[in-house]
């Protein structure tokens, strides 16, 4: 049986690997990663507040604010009150963020999928599987809590 530690050094080295390929697949793009992870989430999800993008390419509410300060004042994307609640604003794609979002991913795609062709459909069917399972189990361990029981 694989050790703990063991399956981390493994994980993590197969994500610098994939991160290699993610970080040169935006590179001609001028964007840094989240920039590209946030006009990403946009171009799938369409206008959202900011917390709700945080969530989902994980970024905290400060660093959410300062990459959508950097994406409003490069014309990227634009923030809007929505009328049924003033108190919040959404963000979304501008047209040029739009055009800069629709050349990149297409080729950001095609190169992770370069990636995982290095699995059959069931293994990466069994991979994101097994992946999303010490992921949750991962996020209910509480360790100080486990520590201070002994």
């Amino acid at each position: 049986m694989e050790k703990g530690t063991h399956i981390r050094l493994v994980m993590w080295k197969a994500e610098k690997a994939v991160e290699r390929i993610d970080l040169q697949s935006i590179a001609d793009t001028g964007l840094c990663t989240s920039d590209f992870a946030i006009m990403e989430v946009l171009l799938h999800k369409g206008p959202l507040q900011i917390g709700q993008i945080g969530e989902k390419v994980l970024l905290t509410s400060g660093s959410m604010t300062a990459a959508v300060n950097r994406l409003e004042r490069n014309g990227y994307v634009k923030r809007f009150k929505k009328i049924e609640d003033e108190r919040c604003c959404d963000v979304d794609l501008t047209p040029k963020g739009r055009k800069i979002i629709d050349a990149a991913y297409p080729k950001h795609e095609k190169n992770l999928e370069k990636v995982a062709e290095g699995l059959t459909p069931k293994e990466r069917n069994e991979l994101v599987r097994l992946l999303k399972k010490i992921g949750y189990h991962a996020a209910r361990i509480d360790i100080q809590k486990q520590e201070s029981i002994k």
